[in-house]
């Protein structure tokens, strides 16, 4: 497997812990690591992946919500919610190509979700992608 896949399954599996049980990230990271097998690169990736997913939650969990038509993001399966949370992280950071950042999300949601949750989360993402390339409209200047 690809380092940059496991550390992505690792960092959505700290995630979805964090998300279930709020703990602290620093002690999800040291529980996750003692009983995870990763090299160093791999964990120093996934950590950063997960420390930004965590950190951009809010800002995250507002573009999911705005963007997944009739679902609030609390009635979300928490494995959906956390792939969403972690991909949203990739595109607004540009740690890597759109196309990737969407793609990995998807193998995450067909290794860790529902069948038919594969769907929801590309629409969702793809919504959010465009979004997130729109120009922002800067307000005019009165004189």
């Amino acid at each position: 497997m690809a380092l940059l896949r496991k550390a992505r399954e690792c960092a959505l599996q700290m995630l979805y812990q964090w998300d279930i049980g709020r703990a602290d990230p620093a002690r999800i990271e040291a529980t996750f690591w003692k009983a995870t097998r990763g090299s160093g690169e791999t964990r120093r990736h996934a950590n950063r992946l997960f420390e930004g997913a965590v950190a951009d939650s809010a800002l995250s969990d507002e573009l999911i919500a705005r963007h997944s038509e009739s679902w609030r993001i609390e009635r979300l399966a928490a494995i959906d919610r956390s792939i969403l949370r972690l991909a949203v992280h990739e595109l607004r950071r540009g740690e890597a190509a759109e196309r990737i950042a969407i793609n990995e999300a998807l193998e995450l949601t067909k290794k860790f979700s529902e069948p038919a949750a594969t769907a929801f989360v590309n629409g969702v993402l793809d919504a959010i992608r465009k979004s997130l390339a729109e120009p922002k409209s800067e307000s005019p200047v009165e004189s």
